[in-house]
């Protein structure tokens, strides 16, 4: 029997609230990071491809966006984009932050994931921080409303719980050759992969500081002669007060994130990198098409 024959390959939807630890879970399963994350609610914005390998078995995890109630544009393209990657998936996972629980964002979650055929697994994440008897109480509350095939308990971030539901989303694949070639851990673009890095940092080291709206564009990516990678990327922020806030004082704050940005995208791609950030006001970017694009959101109405 030929190893194309022995394959298997399918696709895992992972789902959850904003701020489950999605992206954490899809980078431990991986194996490395594939997903940014940070401390802000609704982090990821476009549906991403992770590509984990387990033997044989090849599984497509689809980070989305967190579910919520969508009022802008964007929020409406975010949810569309999330419950899209659910579509023709071999399996759900349902991430849930088992210590904030969030209860008035899982209702409508699993009133959509009743009645859907795909199986679906319960994961709830952040174990290491709650305590037993009132994550036993949670499984059960949230088993009672759908049918999940099976409940994880694990800690996405130091990685407990996650190698055995690797073993078990192994278990569930199809028979199939792989979609994608054993090296390759993601379906991003190294342009995008690359705005995403500098969209993490400019979350990271401006917290609450600066409001959700914001964006990185890519603008420039080319190799130079001695194998170095040059990128151009612009900042986009909605109002000019913001300008200051990115910036920083005699544009310290920029040059922080660029250079934690630089070291990081210089690791992944394993070659020296050249990062060059500048700022833009846009005050309706969030309504541009163009811009949707290239973050990678279909356009919604």
């Amino acid at each position: 029997m030929s190893e194309v024959e022995n394959q298997r390959c399918g696709v895992v939807a992972v789902i959850g609230a904003p701020n489950a630890g999605k992206s954490t879970l899809v980078n431990q399963l991986v194996g490395q990071k594939v997903a940014i994350t940070s401390a802000k609610a609704q982090t990821t914005r476009a549906r991403l491809l992770g590509i984990a390998l387990e033997g044989p078995v090849q599984i497509i995890l689809a980070d989305t966006p967190g579910i919520f109630a969508p009022k802008r544009r964007l929020d409406r393209a975010m949810v569309s984009a999330a419950w899209e990657g659910a579509v023709a998936a071999d399996a759900v996972l349902l991430v849930v932050d088992s210590v904030k629980k969030r209860r008035h964002e899982l209702e409508p979650l699993l009133e959509n994931l009743k009645d859907r055929p795909e199986r679906k697994i319960l994961v709830l994440n952040k174990v290491d921080t709650g305590k037993k008897g009132d994550l036993l109480t949670l499984a059960q509350d949230l088993t009672a409303k759908v049918d999940f095939t099976e409940v994880f308990f694990v800690s996405a971030l130091d990685g407990d719980g996650v190698p055995e539901l690797k073993t078990f989303l192994a278990g569930l694949m199809p028979e199939s050759p792989w979609h994608y070639p054993e090296d390759q851990v993601s379906d991003a673009s190294e342009r995008l992969l690359a705005t995403e890095v500098t969209r993490e940092q400019l979350y990271r080291q401006l917290h609450d500081e600066l409001p959700y709206d914001s964006a990185v564009r890519p603008e420039a990516y080319t190799t130079r002669k001695d194998g170095s990678v040059e990128i151009h990327q612009q900042i986009v922020i909605a109002r000019e007060s913001q300008k200051s806030i990115v910036l920083g004082k005699r544009g310290a704050k920029i040059k922080a994130i660029g250079e934690a940005a630089r070291a990081e995208l210089s690791e992944i791609l394993g070659v020296p990198v050249h990062l060059f950030l500048h700022v833009k006001v846009e005050e309706n970017w969030a309504e541009s098409r163009e811009i949707f694009e290239e973050i990678g959101l279909d356009w919604v109405r």
